[in-house]
């Protein structure tokens, strides 16, 4: 009940905080590809890709055949007979050995086999084997993953938006919590201290109501989680520092290391960055045991990290994306400056709304003017010269609202506040350097751990500037001054998870495209794509009866043509961002004798489709 009372209005703003980003996440309609790139490689057992061709994977197909008995006493006993061939034998293994059934051209994939890739069955539920086994053939690490196919398997038989989003919304909450306590901490390290609960409460807002924090909240990717475990080795890093205790007690910094390695790669810029300058400060401060002790038990975990995933190595040294960051990295400046710009307008963007900009810049030169206006300004004190009463009253040296510049001389007070500013700052200016550089794309999920940082940050610094409009006045007044300035930067801040930033990653009109084909579950679709378009569609090919996956080239030299001229009728899914229209209706007439019956929707859809329902006999009733 105490710990409620001291931290009440932190607690209010982070519950507020919440509440908006479960009600944007309520909105939330269709899916970026990788989200439901996401589910699958979570749920399709032992079957990480969709291939068009090979509807079963190898490895799927496998323990299909070979090991699922009919009761777990046969299941086991079928295992210890593969593991023992396997231990026998080695590459001539029935397992290492065993060919997936692959057709010489796109085959049709169920409605059933597509829910199977998406969704959790009893038969497959908390099989994080599977998980791990898919996930070692892609370019990320298996936690964010393991935690999806968990909330899938308590809620079988779906794959909702809100399953990856209540992840997301955690981790949120998380950071949230994580951005209260360091902002006490540092308030009180940085001679804030009668200003802590405003750091947190700001810090608080600032995130929970940007842009940002939206895009996190919304985007079914690990990027979340990755932002939490950046948040708390930052906070546990300054907590030790601060309590001198690095000899002792590393767990909690040891696990928090592994679960961000165990999330996303990325992770180790900032982890690397951070345990840098610390080993610097350190060994500056003449504290080597605690420098030592630290440096081993990050080893440790960097040993344990690998141990328990050790295809991280194959993915950041030889996958196709961790070549292609490598070269990123190698590139030097070519292109550097323009993507530079692209990442700052992304976190300009995700990160304080424009307005708040103007209010932070004015409030700022207003604090600056006010500040020095007792020997330039004196009517500004109410008319009175500096140190005469006025309409406000002129305090003392060393009690104007400032940090006492007497102490600050000492040199021991000013290193120790700066070793704050350099573990706050410096990590994640670093980090946005290497994430501009290294990433495959200008978006924002590579630079999401960054959002809760300049919330602290600015968290951190508006107190300061509010304090410096409110020096001098009297005690009451210069509370109001606070107390509005700050209500008035968190309602120029709201406006952030309100605006386009927020709902980038809704996908608004998706839920009629999906109603569409659960409308026509009595349809075989033929969905034309180029690339790997069809990712994006996966929830509609879940209610279609059966679904053929093809190109416009594959489409016009079908050996197997038979199984669409049976058809009296289809829906036709072309991908319009990617092929042409008329050339895949020409093809539907031409080679198979198919007519336009009526339009699903005409106008691109949200992912650019068009759905065009045709029939074999339109032309013969003059339709």
């Amino acid at each position: 009940m105490k710990k409620f009372r001291e931290y009440k209005y932190e607690i209010a703003a982070a519950v507020i905080c919440i509440l908006l980003l479960w009600g944007l996440a309520a909105g939330k309609q269709g899916f970026h590809m990788d989200e439901l790139l996401s589910f699958q490689l979570s749920n399709a057992e032992f079957n990480p890709w969709i291939v068009s061709t090979q509807p079963e994977g190898r490895l799927a197909r496998f323990v299909h055949n070979e090991i699922d008995g009919e009761n777990l006493r046969e299941t086991l006993g079928n295992l210890a007979a593969v593991i023992g061939d396997v231990l026998e034998n080695r590459g001539n293994s029935k397992l290492l050995t065993y060919k997936a059934e692959v057709w010489p051209e796109p085959v049709w994939i169920t409605a059933g086999q597509f829910r199977d890739y998406i969704e959790v069955n009893r038969g497959d539920a908390f099989n994080y084997l599977s998980v791990y086994f898919n996930v070692k053939d892609d370019n990320h690490p298996p936690l964010h993953f393991m935690l999806l196919h968990t909330v899938s398997s308590f809620f079988q038989g779906k794959a909702e938006a809100w399953m990856g989003c209540l992840i997301n919304l955690g981790a949120v909450a998380g950071i949230l919590i994580l951005l209260v306590k360091s902002g006490r901490l540092l308030a009180e390290a940085l001679g804030l201290e009668e200003y802590s609960h405003h750091v947190g409460v700001l810090s608080v807002l600032f995130y929970g109501l940007s842009a940002g924090a939206g895009a996190t909240v919304l985007l079914i990717r690990m990027y979340g989680l990755l932002t939490l475990w950046c948040m708390a080795y930052f906070y546990l890093v300054i907590k030790k520092w601060r309590d001198r205790s690095f000899e002792r007690k590393n767990g909690k910094l040891m696990l928090v290391a592994m679960l961000g390695f165990w999330t996303q790669y990325f992770f180790l810029f900032y982890c690397i960055l951070l345990a840098g300058l610390l080993c610097v400060l350190l060994l500056r401060e003449g504290r080597k045991k605690e420098l030592w002790s630290f440096v081993r038990s990050m080893l440790i975990a960097a040993a344990v990290g690998i141990a328990v995933f050790p295809f991280s190595i194959a993915d950041v040294f030889s996958s196709g994306r961790g070549v292609e960051a490598l070269e990123n990295l190698s590139s030097g400046l070519r292109g550097y400056g323009s993507r530079l710009v692209g990442f700052f307008q992304i976190m300009w963007e995700r990160t304080f709304t424009p307005w708040f900009w103007i209010f932070l810049a004015l409030a700022a030169a207003v604090a600056l003017v006010w500040r020095f206006s007792g020997g330039l300004f004196p009517l500004l004190r109410g008319g009175a010269g500096h140190g005469e009463k006025g309409g406000c009253n002129v305090p003392e040296a060393g009690n104007n609202g400032f940090p006492d510049t007497t102490a600050e001389k000492d040199i021991d007070v000013r290193r120790g506040r700066a070793a704050y500013f350099w573990l706050l700052l410096l990590p994640p200016i670093g980090y946005f350097l290497l994430a501009a550089r290294m990433s495959p794309y200008l978006v924002d999920r590579y630079v999401m751990p960054l959002f809760p940082f300049a919330a602290l940050t600015v968290g951190l610094a508006f107190p300061a500037v509010l304090r410096g409009l409110a020096s001098g006045c009297r005690k009451m007044q210069g509370k109001k001054i606070i107390l509005t300035g700050c209500m008035l930067a968190v309602l120029l801040q709201a406006a952030g998870i309100l605006g386009d930033g927020s709902r980038e990653y809704l996908y608004a009109g998706y839920a009629l495209q999906e109603e569409m084909a659960e409308s026509l579950a009595d349809y075989s679709c033929i969905c034309v794509y180029e690339g790997v378009g069809y990712y994006e569609n996966l929830k509609e090919f879940t209610h279609y009866e059966k679904t053929l996956l093809v190109t416009p080239a594959q489409l016009a030299e079908r050996q197997d043509r038979e199984s669409i001229e049976a058809l009296d009728k289809v829906a036709v899914l072309i991908k319009c961002d990617e092929v042409e229209l008329s050339q895949v209706l020409e093809i539907m007439r031409e080679t198979y004798g198919f007519s336009v019956d009526k339009w699903g929707w005409r106008e691109r859809g949200i992912h650019g489709d068009v759905l065009c329902l045709m029939r074999r006999d339109v032309a013969a009733e003059g339709k």
